[in-house]
């Protein structure tokens, strides 16, 4: 493969960081990272709140080409998983690819020379035989839109901008939201605020987390015990799909999945009227079910206090329930998540035509395999819709992607093409298919972040780790359209024969 094939990877995060590596196993030495913060990490840089941790076991929370034995702990915290991404990009040479404090505003495509123009918001911009957009669903927060909340005279945050040097000892902290961020900081905040008001709108399902240390017996272990690390990394992939098995067959294994954890859940909510505002009215699940064995023994605590009443407005004392009940804080964060069917707004993405990908997705994100989309040549998302696990590693759907790309990069030089364009009928196929398994699933229960406003899942994988993986192992030739290189900027061996 020539390395004159120029790539543009748009985000460093895992997803970046996977593709970089794959390019340049192919011999594509021109990539360029561009990334919005000032280094590499993605989510892991910025997501920096206390307790911040993967709910997925690190030895599947890492790629299967780094694995490492001597994480700290079964789930890393934020700083560990932060020096591993780090660690691997070093090692793979992708740290020196990537040009920080740069934002991508657009993307556009030119027919007449068959290349992308990626704009950034100084005003630079770059050329590219293939753009990857590896922005991921996490990287916006979401805010939500309380009446008067900029009246309000203390502090006002969201998790996912938490300051350093924030200190909320003898408090009075509101936490908006308890979603998987909340779960993780909400028991660090209990032991030093004040006091502290959870704000909840509906509950969650829990499974048990116990991230303690390991012994320095079992770090030797996993260090020195040969295959034993592959053993943890298939058990827990086993897990995973077992997970995501109960929440396919609702009605069967679910069953299984939601007595084990209401038995935990009854287990640490000892008081009826604590146990009942914090009891989830939807299957299991439905939403993300999250592991904690700390966050329900925290709302238990004398300076805890749970709300389930709604949120009408912000005072400039706090904020104000419904029943008109104004809760004085200092601090108010909210934990209300990411904008994740956003996905690679609010950079503007032009394809041929002239039409954006808004315009394509105005019935609802979708893309092939969750990577390419028609109409918009050797464009590659990472992490993009329908690719999210709910009972697996994302890390296992990037690597996938990060080889799909690269066979879609390898089959446009073996073709002496210039780019590669998913057929629409492909496309349209793939989606149906994506869409008609989500029948008779709990993710269709209720409503979630996994669904767009028209109720349409635009989050989630339907199936299981193992299925993304065998659908992405080997590209079709015959799905896609090879766009030829305008003759001008064809290279001369190219014209011969």
């Amino acid at each position: 493969m020539s390395n004159r094939l120029r790539v543009v990877v748009v985000g460093a995060g895992f997803g970046g960081i996977a593709a970089a590596i794959e390019l340049q196993r192919q011999g594509i030495a021109d990539v360029t990272i561009l990334e919005r913060a000032g280094g590499l990490g993605g989510t892991w840089r910025h997501n920096t709140y206390p307790g911040a941790a993967c709910d997925v076991p690190s030895h599947l929370y890492s790629y299967s080409f780094a694995q490492r034995t001597d994480w700290t702990r079964l789930c890393s915290p934020q700083p560990e998983i932060l020096a591993y991404a780090e660690e691997v990009a070093r090692r793979h040479g992708v740290d020196r690819l990537v040009v920080g404090d740069t934002e991508v505003t657009a993307c556009r495509w030119d027919t007449t020379t068959a290349t992308w123009t990626v704009q950034t918001a100084g005003s630079r911009s770059y050329e590219a035989d293939a753009i990857v957009l590896a922005t991921g669903q996490l990287h916006r927060p979401a805010r939500p839109e309380i009446p008067g909340a900029e009246s309000f005279t203390g502090r006002l945050m969201h998790s996912a901008e938490w300051d350093p040097d924030l200190d909320l000892r003898d408090q009075r902290v509101a936490v908006i939201g308890t979603g998987a961020s909340a779960v993780q900081f909400v028991p660090e905040i209990a032991r030093v605020a004040r006091s502290l008001t959870v704000f909840q709108r509906t509950g969650n399902w829990f499974l048990p987390r116990r991230n303690r240390p390991y012994p320095r017996a079992w770090r030797a272990a996993v260090a020195h015990v040969p295959g034993l690390q592959r053993w943890r990394r298939a058990f827990v992939t086993h897990y995973g799909e077992a997970l995501t098995a109960m929440i396919r067959h609702p009605k069967t294994l679910g069953r299984i999945g939601a007595a084990r954890s209401a038995l935990f859940m009854r287990a640490q909510l000892r008081d009826p009227e604590l146990r009942r505002k914090a009891w989830p009215d939807y299957a299991f699940g439905c939403k993300r079910v999250l592991f904690s064995s700390a966050f329900l023994p925290a709302l238990a605590r004398d300076n805890v206090e749970l709300v389930t009443d709604a949120i009408t407005s912000i005072g400039p004392d706090g904020p104000v329930t419904a029943n008109g009940r104004t809760v004085e804080v200092d601090t108010i964060i909210y934990a209300t998540g990411f904008r994740t069917n956003d996905f690679v707004a609010p950079m503007e993405v032009t394809g041929t035509d002239g039409r954006t990908l808004h315009e394509a997705w105005s019935g609802g994100a979708s893309a092939h395999l969750g990577i390419t989309v028609p109409g918009f040549p050797s464009m590659f998302l990472m992490y993009g819709p329908n690719t999210n696990t709910s009972g697996g590693s994302i890390l296992v759907y990037l690597e996938a992607q990060a080889a799909y790309l690269a066979q879609a990069l390898a089959l446009v030089r073996s073709r002496g093409g210039a780019a590669l364009d998913v057929r629409p009928d492909v496309a349209a196929r793939s989606d149906g298919e994506v869409q008609g398994r989500f029948a008779g699933t709990a993710w269709t229960a209720c409503d979630s972040w996994y669904r767009d406003g028209g109720g349409r899942i635009v989050a989630n994988w339907p199936g299981y780790m193992r299925e993304y993986v065998r659908a992405t192992a080997a590209l079709d030739p015959s799905e896609f359209t090879v766009v030829s290189a305008p003759v001008a900027a064809q290279p001369a061996d190219s014209l011969s024969g």
